[in-house]
């Protein structure tokens, strides 16, 4: 199960979703799954539309397809009750995503572009009374974007990254946790067969989460993220000490967007010069010290990619997807629209978008989580 991270201060705020009038009697509500897939995107439409039928006495559910690019181009289909059945264990989304940049939502005079426009024309000539959004950071900005031109959001937050501000756990974050603990179990065997080092490079462009709350669950020697600027030498270090012990076998977990210290002090534009991610970077570079220091040693390279979004999610996202999904039918039924459903705690609340949207949900250097992995002798690099 991953673990809970308080978002503190915003508890106190969830009193500022806007509230409008309305019979209650007839709705008429869009679903859109945007951005990447993952595990729980059908358990939270399967939530959001089964409360919706027994909250809304006359609701009509419509599915937007493919993302944003779906209400670009009004791909849109009336949905039925059954079409909701059976897909709480089912990975990926029955409405198909896409990813659409929020910055291509503006035109270089700053005014809205053509596909903004757009959706906010489907969405208003098919008489829509709310929008049901499922999405991550950059659909998030979307939707809030949707809302300051009077779009009546309700937002979902989907993520493998788990770095959403204003929520404790994203959905298809444990799925993707239990899915990178499994590829590190299997290295691990292979890597102590044949005392390899075995760099094992995770999804985490920007944050830490999923590589440290893997790592950990698969005991991994080293653990790489982008909070934390790393020295390559502090690893290298590690491998010849263990190796002077004759134990050779060493699991590095590296999230994708790691960097050296060195890397860290690159201008944007020097880093997309770079070459590899930081999984290839590092192997190479480890690779090459083995290799000038008279060692045979082998280092592998493990990116398990897409393996890690897709699939069955676990009982815990199927269960934090049906308290989201009934939440943001609730917050429909009650025309509470401008709000997140969020998990706080113990509790899921209604968090104000415009109080959390652009804000990216980091791991502190010196949080328990951390603190906790170097008392067992994890590795960080710094």
């Amino acid at each position: 199960m991953a673990r809970r991270v308080r978002s503190g201060g915003l508890m106190a705020r969830t009193g500022l979703c806007g509230t409008e009038t309305g019979n209650g009697e007839s709705m008429k509500v869009g679903l859109l799954t945007s951005g990447g897939d993952c595990q729980g995107l059908n358990p939270t439409l399967r939530a959001v539309a089964k409360a919706l039928y027994n909250l809304v006495p006359d609701v009509s559910i419509y599915g937007v397809l493919d993302g944003y690019a779906g209400l670009i181009e009004d791909r849109i289909r009336r949905m039925q009750p059954a079409d909701f059945e059976d897909i709480i264990r089912l990975g990926g989304t029955i409405l198909g995503t896409s990813r659409q940049s929020f910055k291509s939502m503006f035109a270089d005079d700053g005014q809205l572009a053509p596909k903004a426009e757009q959706m906010l024309a489907n969405y208003r000539a098919r008489g829509f009374d709310a929008l049901v959004i499922l999405g991550g950071n950059g659909s998030q900005k979307t939707a809030n974007l949707l809302r300051e031109q009077g779009v009546r959001v309700v937002f979902l937050p989907k993520t493998i990254d788990n770095d959403i501000s204003g929520t404790d756990l994203t959905f298809g974050f444990d799925s993707a946790v239990a899915r990178a603990t499994d590829v590190l179990d299997a290295i691990q065997t292979t890597a102590r067969a044949h005392g390899r080092v075995f760099v094992v490079e995770l999804m985490g462009q920007k944050t830490g989460w999923l590589a440290v709350h893997a790592g950990i669950s698969a005991a991994a020697d080293v653990i790489l993220i982008p909070e934390i600027p790393y020295f390559p030498q502090r690893v290298y270090e590690l491998i010849t000490a263990r190796n002077a012990t004759g134990t050779s076998a060493v699991v590095i977990a590296v999230a994708e967007g790691a960097l050296s210290d060195d890397e860290r002090m690159l201008t944007k534009e020097q880093r997309v010069e770079l070459t590899g991610t930081a999984g290839v970077r590092l192997a190479d570079w480890l690779k090459q010290q083995l290799a000038s220091g008279g060692s045979s040693q082998e280092v592998k390279l493990v990116v398990p990619g897409y393996y890690q979004r897709g699939g069955t999610p676990t009982a815990t996202d199927r269960l934090l997807c049906s308290r989201l999904g009934v939440k943001a039918a609730e917050m429909v039924a009650k025309h509470q629209f401008g709000c997140m459903a969020a998990e706080i705690g113990t509790e899921i609340v209604a968090v104000p978008l415009a109080a959390v949207t652009g804000k990216l949900k980091l791991l502190d250097a010196n949080d328990s989580l951390i603190r906790a992995a170097r008392q067992l002798g994890i590795v960080f690099g710094d």
